[in-house]
């Protein structure tokens, strides 16, 4: 009983001291990937010619399936218009009359008459802060019917069970075969380049207007910050996670956190070690405490020597013994 309380009171430590962080490999925002988005908008006659191929059986752009019924969701495209900015939404439709932002398109036209174009992850699927700019080797056709007089803003009119003739749903693949197959969509003739900064005052409007986030009231916990707690946006995820993790998770890599054991700062995994033994660290005169064994069988490797060292000092005193006895 004693043993066990003994175990019980040690796992915690044990517990903290071996913890180790990973970046998640997989999350619901690697079901769309924007730079393909981005490619095939600048391909597109017209926004309604863009939501065809979003929804492509053919060539699945898409692989969201966040109402979890087994299939991709369907995007429609809802666009609002402000003078010489395009506010383009993509939305899921996740169930009768229930919608979810996941992405927008910001397309504005400045005082030079350049076009710029920023292709926005949702911050519920995405977090904050995690969006595309593209640069097109050829002026998108669509650029010229945005700027057409009496133009007129495009509605998706498709909803829950309601769907185009051409649309048929299909089964979601795990995500990394959706990331590898989607690439092929991707114009590599244009380039993509991302920031956290949202140049068109105008979208963020317009947007706090008519954003839809049916499936967000829902399911608050499963926003990217609560998936990904100690990640900004989905960026950072995709270059390993640990671009901003919890100032406690950077304190534990850095040996800073007091567990009551000194980190190892030089410590290397069985499989990176050299096969030379690595070479002993002296301990500070002030620390009594135990230093740990820099491999696996130092340990007995100092039993064996003091047991060797204990029996040459029994053979020289045995031998002192003996030339004193002849002495006398």
């Amino acid at each position: 009983m004693t043993l066990l309380l003994l175990l019980l009171t040690a796992f915690p430590v044990l517990a903290q001291d071996s913890t180790t962080i990973e970046a998640k490999s997989e999350d619901i925002s690697d079901n769309l990937d924007l730079e393909a988005v981005a490619s095939v908008f600048g391909e597109a006659k017209d926004l309604e010619d863009f939501e065809q191929r979003l929804n492509d059986p053919e060539a699945q752009l898409t692989n969201l399936d966040m109402n979890g019924d087994g299939e991709v969701d369907y995007l429609r495209v809802m666009e609002t218009v402000q003078g010489d900015t395009h506010y383009i939404a993509l939305q899921a439709v996740v169930g009768e009359d229930q919608f979810q932002d996941v992405a927008s398109i910001e397309v504005e036209k400045d005082s030079g008459g350049d076009t710029q174009v920023q292709v926005v992850g949702d911050v519920y699927m995405y977090g904050p802060g995690y969006i595309c700019e593209p640069v097109y080797v050829h002026p998108p056709v669509i650029f010229t019917i945005f700027w057409a007089p009496y133009y007129s803003p495009w509605h998706s009119p498709w909803y829950w069970g309601y769907h185009p003739p051409y649309y048929r749903p299909w089964r979601p693949y795990p995500a990394p075969r959706y990331r590898t197959n989607v690439r092929v969509n991707v114009n590599v003739n244009n380039s993509y380049s991302y920031t956290s900064v949202r140049k068109s005052n105008t979208s963020v409007d317009l947007q706090k207007k008519s954003r839809k986030n049916d499936f967000e009231k829902k399911n608050p916990d499963r926003s990217f910050s609560q998936r990904n707690p100690g990640v900004e946006n989905s960026r950072q995820l995709q270059e390993g996670g640990r671009a901003r993790q919890k100032p406690e998770q950077d304190a534990l890599r850095s040996g800073k956190t007091n567990t009551g054991v000194s980190a190892q700062k030089d410590w290397d995994p069985p499989s990176d070690r050299k096969d030379a033994p690595r070479a002993e660290t002296k301990p500070k005169a002030n620390d009594k405490r135990p230093q740990p064994s820099n491999d696996a069988f130092s340990n007995v490797d100092r039993g064996s020597r003091a047991r060797q060292d204990s029996a040459r000092g029994r053979q020289s005193r045995s031998r002192s013994a003996g030339r004193g006895g002849r002495r006398r």
